[in-house]
C-alpha cells in the first residue's frame, strides 16, 4: 500500500511539471510570434492593433538598417504610445499598380512605362508579392486583378494602347479598396502619370480621405515633361542614381511663377498637362508612401527600382489602438532615437 501511495504521488507530481512546462512554451512561442512575425501583427484576444510602417534614412539619403525596437517611439495624438509589434523582416506585399494611359503618353513614354514595369515586376518584387493592375485614361480600367502570375500581368500591359484623358483620382478610389482586399498584411499601390487629372468624378479631397481610411502605401511616380533646374534641383539624378527620400512640404515652384517648357529629347515643343506635384504629393504622404518626379520617361526604370527597394527595407510597428470610434483623424509621428535620422510613416489614420 505505501509503495502504491508514493507511485501516484510521483506520477501527479511528473504531471504537473509537464503541464507547467508546456504552458510555459506555449506562452514564449505566442510572444516570439507576436513580436517577430509581421504576419501575426494582432492581439488574440481580438484587440484593434494601429499597424505602422516606417522608412529611416540617414542625412545623405540612404536606408538606416538594423534598428531595434528599442530605438523607436510612437505618438499617437502626441501621446507616446506603447509599440506591443516590430520586425525589420521584408515581408511579401501586395500591390497594386495604376497606370496612365492617356494620349500624352503615346510613344516613347508608353515605351518606357512598360520596361519599367516589366522590370519592376520580374526582377525587383519577390516571388510571393501579389499584384493588380489598372490602367486610366478618360475612366479607369482594371487590367488584371490579384495574382502571383507575371505572365498575366505581362498579356495585360501588351493590350495598353494610349489615348484619352487623365481620371487619376478616380483611378485611386477604385484602386484602394482592391488593394485592402489583399491577401499580405502589407499593402502598397504605385501610381505612373505623366499629367494632372482631367476627368474624374471624383475629388482629390475624396480620394485622399479614402487613402487616409486605409493602410496603404501610396507611391506616385511622376513625369515632368521637359522641365528645367530653374525652379528646383530634381528629385532624381540619373547618374549615379541616389537612393531617393524626398519630404513633403517644398512646392515644385512659386504657384505666381509657371516654368517654362523647352523642347524635349521627345520632341514635344511643350507640355499640355504638366504634373502636378502637389496634387501627388497630396495622395502619398499621409500613407507614409512618397512623390517621385523624374524629367524623362528613361528615369522611370530607376525610379521604380527605387520604390521597389524601400518596400524591402522597412520597419513594421504596431500599437495597441485606445479604443476610440469617433470617426476622426487621429495623428501618428514616429521618432527614433538617433535625432540625425529621418523617418517617414503613415501620419495618422481615421478611427472608423
Amino acid at each position: 500500500m505505501r509503495f502504491h501511495h508514493r507511485a501516484l504521488i510521483a506520477a501527479v507530481t511528473l504531471g504537473v511539471v509537464a503541464l507547467v512546462t508546456t504552458s510555459a512554451v506555449s506562452t514564449r512561442g505566442q510572444q516570439t510570434s507576436q513580436t517577430d512575425n509581421p504576419q501575426s501583427f494582432r492581439f488574440r484576444s481580438g484587440v484593434e492593433l494601429i499597424n505602422v510602417t516606417a522608412t529611416v534614412s540617414d542625412m545623405s539619403g540612404r536606408f538606416v538598417s538594423g534598428l531595434r525596437q528599442e530605438d523607436f517611439t510612437v505618438y499617437e495624438d502626441d501621446q507616446v504610445v506603447p509599440v506591443t509589434h516590430f520586425s525589420a523582416d521584408r515581408v511579401p506585399v501586395s500591390l497594386g499598380m495604376a497606370i496612365d494611359t492617356s494620349g500624352s503618353m503615346a510613344g516613347d513614354k508608353m515605351q518606357e512605362a512598360l520596361r519599367a514595369i516589366d522590370r519592376f515586376l520580374f526582377e525587383l518584387l519577390d516571388r510571393q508579392d501579389e499584384v493588380f493592375l489598372y490602367r486610366f485614361s478618360n475612366t479607369p480600367q482594371l487590367l488584371q486583378g490579384w495574382t502571383t502570375d507575371r505572365t498575366l500581368l505581362t498579356r495585360a500591359l501588351g493590350r495598353i494602347v494610349p489615348n484619352g484623358g487623365t481620371a487619376m483620382y478616380d483611378a485611386v478610389a477604385e484602386a484602394i479598396p482592391l488593394t485592402q482586399q489583399g491577401q499580405n498584411r502589407k499593402k502598397a499601390l504605385v501610381v505612373v502619370s505623366d499629367g494632372r487629372d482631367t476627368s474624374s468624378h471624383t475629388s482629390i479631397y475624396e480620394t485622399k480621405q479614402l487613402i487616409r481610411e486605409s493602410e496603404t502605401l501610396i507611391y506616385a511616380v511622376g513625369i515632368d515633361c521637359g522641365r528645367t533646374d530653374s525652379f528646383r534641383r530634381p528629385m532624381f539624378q540619373r547618374r549615379p542614381p541616389p537612393i531617393p527620400f524626398p519630404f513633403p512640404g517644398r512646392r515644385p515652384y512659386p504657384p505666381q511663377m509657371p516654368p517654362q517648357f523647352p523642347p524635349n529629347r521627345n520632341g514635344f515643343s511643350r507640355c499640355e498637362d504638366p504634373v502636378d506635384v502637389a496634387a501627388l504629393r497630396d495622395l502619398t504622404d499621409d500613407s507614409g508612401g512618397r512623390t517621385e518626379i523624374v524629367r524623362d520617361a528613361r528615369d522611370l526604370n530607376p525610379a521604380t527600382a527605387g520604390i521597389a527597394d524601400e518596400l524591402s527595407r522597412q520597419y513594421y510597428l504596431g500599437y495597441a489602438a485606445p479604443g476610440k470610434k469617433d470617426g476622426r483623424w487621429h495623428t501618428i509621428r514616429v521618432e527614433v532615437r538617433n535625432k540625425s535620422y529621418r523617418v517617414r510613416a503613415r501620419r495618422g489614420y481615421v478611427a472608423s
